[in-house]
């Protein structure tokens, strides 16, 4: 993944700047598994994806844009299948959208900066929210507290 970013000119995770590509673009820059899940809103099987049980403390961001979606202090077990948040880092790091496909009715919730499928919301998560994000591990990069800092200050000495 890390080869793809340096061939991805949109990923930043200090740039907020709307992203506005092209599925043929996408293509083109993005790894397969994280293009079917982005573009194509797939997603991964149930208990599959590394960061289910993952427990450091840092910021998980979007694999295809690289803006910062949810902090781990939001991370909750759910066992759904899949990692699971009860609130989005800034209220504009994630919209929502219907999705009434397999005869249900869902909230998707996507990326604010890419528009990227990250998963669905419902409300079954706990306090202080009620919300469950229930987000494919594809989609995500995680960075560890301290190693997201001083990516933070060097992004900005530039």
């Amino acid at each position: 993944m890390e080869a793809n970013k340096q061939t991805n000119p949109v990923y930043s995770n200090s740039d907020s700047s709307k992203v506005s590509l092209g599925d043929d673009e996408w293509k083109k820059i993005l790894p397969e598994d994280v293009y079917y899940i982005a573009r194509q809103k797939g997603t991964e099987r149930a208990f599959t994806g590394k960061y289910n049980l993952h427990k450091e403390v840092g910021t998980y961001y979007c694999a295809a844009c690289g803006s910062p979606l949810f902090a781990s202090n939001g991370k909750f077990e759910s066992s759904c299948g899949w990692p699971s948040f009860f609130e989005p880092i800034t209220k504009g790091s994630i919209i929502y959208a219907p999705d009434n496909s397999y005869g249900m009715q869902r909230t998707e919730v996507m990326c604010g900066r890419c528009k990227a499928h990250l998963g669905h919301v419902f409300e079954d998560g706990p306090p202080p929210t009620g919300l469950r994000y229930c987000i494919n591990s594809v989609i995500l990069d995680f960075k560890k507290a301290k190693d997201a800092e001083a990516q933070f200050k060097k992004d900005q000495d530039q």
